[in-house]
């Protein structure tokens, strides 16, 4: 695989959402990490005094989202939601909308709250080929703990609340 990075093109970013933005770029053109379309990539920054996560927006691909392809929104919204016991997709995504703080901004990531969840200032949720090959193999789990011994390995669940839940679940005493 190519190293795409730049430093001058790096140099550039001002923000976190511009940096963002440009790794998000990168990643998206190996289709080695990144299927057509899929992947989620996110941000937290603290805008006016309040975390914000700035995750891919809905219908951008990640090889050529711009700022105005990422969705802002409330990181104690996201959170607050994470801890209930039940959120149909509808509540979630109204819920997540009323969380963000530029209405005019792209439908949020059904991952906002996996994203949310995640303690790190940047994550990338990608499908590299590798892993899934590793991952699918007959003994796939046991070679993915052996490989990546700090991964949470987390059994298919549906993406979105259910997901998030499940993370929530497993990673809250370390939260």
């Amino acid at each position: 695989m190519q190293n795409l990075w730049d430093d001058a093109k790096a140099s550039e970013c001002k923000t976190d959402l511009e940096m963002r933005v440009y790794t998000s770029n990168l990643l998206g053109q190996s289709d080695a990490l990144v299927l057509h379309g899929g992947g989620n990539t996110s941000v937290k920054s603290i805008v006016e005094g309040e975390e914000i996560l700035y995750v891919k927006g809905s219908g951008w691909d990640l090889v050529s989202i711009k700022a105005e392809g990422f969705a802002p929104v409330k990181m104690a919204t996201l959170l607050d939601m994470a801890k209930m016991k039940n959120l149909s997709d509808t509540d979630m995504v109204s819920g997540q909308k009323k969380a963000m703080i530029d209405a005019t901004a792209p439908n949020p990531s059904v991952e906002a709250i996996l994203h949310a969840l995640i303690p790190f200032k940047v994550v990338d949720h990608t499908h590299a080929d590798a892993i899934v090959t590793i991952s699918n193999s007959k003994k796939g789990q046991t070679l993915i703990a052996e490989l990546f011994p700090r991964f949470l390995i987390v059994p298919y669940v549906m993406p979105g609340f259910i997901l998030a839940q499940k993370i929530y679940e497993m990673t809250e005493q370390s939260l």
